[in-house]
C-alpha cells in the first residue's frame, strides 16, 4: 500500500532534491513508488522503519507518523469531484473519481491528501474502507474499485438503538417522545407520510403492540388474516376482537359487543292483570353471554347507553277481549322510558301485536327483562313469534 507521489515542487521554494537530501535512507517524502516488499519498509501500510545506526532516525519517524496520519480513520471530503480545489487546508484528503485532472490526473482510485502545499496519493489495498462525509457513504476497495458498504452508513445494520442496546430488538429505541413528519414541498418533498408494514402471507401478522410494562395489552393490524383486527389482552396471552374490518368488503364488525338475540319455542301465559316476565330460551346470538336463557335477563356488563326492543303476538286463551300490554324493565321494577305500549282497540287471535322499543343508560350489573300483561282476560304469547334483543350502543 501507500504508494506515494509529489507531482510538484512543495510551497516555500523546496524542491524534491532538497528535501531528499534530508532522508538518510531514501525514504523521505516517498517521491516515488514504494515496493511494499523492502526490508525497510511494513507490509501493509508500508511505514518506513528505522535502520540500525541510521542517521536521521526522526525523518523516518516522522514520515511513518505522517502515513498513519492519513490513512487510519480514513474520511474524505468528497469522491466525486474530479479537479483539486483551489484552495485546500494541510491535511485534506480526497478520492479521486475517474478522470481526475490538473495535479490529480492518473490517480484514479487514490487517495490524495493535501500535505505541505503538495498533493500526495496513496494506493488502497482490498478490505480498505473510506468514509466519504459529503455523501455519508461508507465505501470499501475490493482490489479493483471502490464499492458502497450498505448504500449509506446506515443501511445493512445488524441492530441500531437509540438510548438503549439491541438486545430485545434490532431496532431499539428508548426515548419520551417522538415525530414523523412529511417533507414538505418548499424542502423538495412531497408533502406526504406513509409507513409501509408488509407481511409475508395472510396467515401471518402485520401490526402494531400495545404494551404496559412489556406486557400486551392491546394489537392492531393484520393478525393472522386480511382483516383489519384490533384486539385487546388481560393478560398478554388471550385476546378479545374489540373490532374487524373486511378487507373483501369493508365491513365492520364488532365481535365482543354486548348484544343478544333470542325468541321463544314455547306460549307464555299471563293472567289478567299482571305483569309476567316473558320467557325467551332460543338466542340466535348471545355475544359475551350477558343473557341468561334460565333467568330470562340481559345483564349490563359495564356502563354505558344501551338498545332494546321487543315484540309479542296475541295468542287467544278463553277471550279475545284481552288487552295486550308490554314493556322494558331494568331491575325488575322501573321501566325504561318510552318502551310502555298497549292495544287498546278489538283484535283477533294471531293477528294482533305489540312492538316496544327502550334506549336507556345502564350502569354495570343492571338488569333487563321484557315484560308483557293482558288486561281484563288472560292470555297466552304465541311460541316463536315472541323476540327479545339488545346491545350496547355507547
Amino acid at each position: 500500500m501507500a504508494r506515494a507521489y509529489l507531482n510538484k515542487p512543495l510551497t516555500g521554494g523546496a524542491t524534491l532534491t532538497e528535501i531528499g537530501k534530508h532522508c538518510a535512507t531514501g525514504f523521505g517524502r516517498a517521491f516515488s513508488h514504494r515496493d511494499p516488499f523492502m526490508s525497510n519498509n511494513l507490509p501493509n501500510l508500508n511505514l518506513p522503519i528505522i535502520a540500525p545506526s541510521q542517521a536521521q532516525k526522526h525523518v523516518t519517524h516522522n514520515e511513518a507518523l505522517r502515513i498513519l496520519d492519513t490513512v487510519t480513520q480514513l474520511a474524505v471530503l468528497s469522491d466525486t469531484s474530479d479537479t483539486p480545489p483551489a484552495v485546500s487546508s494541510e491535511g485534506e484528503r480526497y478520492l479521486v473519481p475517474v478522470g481526475g485532472q490538473n495535479e490529480w490526473a492518473g490517480q484514479d482510485g487514490m487517495i490524495a491528501s493535501h500535505e505541505q502545499g503538495a498533493w500526495l496519493f496513496y494506493a488502497p489495498r482490498p478490505g480498505w474502507r473510506i468514509f466519504v462525509i459529503d455523501a455519508g457513504l461508507l465505501k470499501a476497495f475490493d482490489g479493483t474499485g471502490w464499492q458502497v458498504v450498505g448504500g449509506s452508513l446506515l443501511e445493512n445494520l445488524t441492530g441500531l438503538g437509540i438510548g438503549d442496546d439491541t438486545a430485545s430488538a434490532p431496532f431499539t429505541a428508548k426515548l419520551n417522545n417522538a415525530l414523523w413528519t412529511a417533507r414538505y414541498a418548499t424542502d423538495s418533498g412531497t408533502g406526504n407520510l406513509t409507513q409501509t408494514l408488509n407481511k409475508e402471507s395472510a396467515a401471518n401478522d402485520a401490526g402494531f403492540i400495545l404494551q404496559t410494562d412489556f406486557a400486551t395489552r392491546a394489537v392492531l393490524g393484520l393478525l393472522g388474516t386480511d382483516k383489519l383486527r384490533m384486539s385487546v389482552s388481560a393478560d398478554g396471552t388471550n385476546f378479545l376482537d374489540g373490532l374487524v374490518i373486511d378487507n373483501t368488503t369493508g365491513i365492520t364488525d364488532q365481535p365482543n359487543l354486548p348484544r343478544f338475540s333470542g325468541t321463544t319455542n314455547f306460549d307464555n301465559f299471563g293472567a289478567a292483570d299482571s305483569w309476567v316476565k316473558i320467557g325467551v330460551n332460543a338466542l340466535d346470538y348471545n355475544d359475551q353471554g350477558r343473557f341468561d336463557a334460565g333467568t330470562n335477563l340481559f345483564t349490563a356488563p359495564v356502563d354505558g347507553l344501551y338498545q332494546f326492543g321487543g315484540h309479542l303476538l296475541f295468542k287467544q286463551d278463553a277471550s279475545n277481549g284481552a288487552r295486550l300490554n308490554a314493556r322494558i324493565v331494568r331491575n325488575g321494577t322501573t321501566a325504561l322510558p318510552g318502551s310502555f305500549g298497549r292495544n287498546t282497540g278489538g283484535h283477533e287471535d294471531g293477528a294482533t301485536f305489540i312492538n316496544t322499543l327502550a334506549v336507556a343508560r345502564l350502569n354495570a350489573g343492571d338488569t333487563v327483562e321484557l315484560q308483557g300483561m293482558f288486561s281484563a282476560f288472560s292470555g297466552y304469547f304465541q311460541a316463536d313469534e315472541i323476540s327479545f334483543w339488545g346491545y350496547k350502543i355507547g
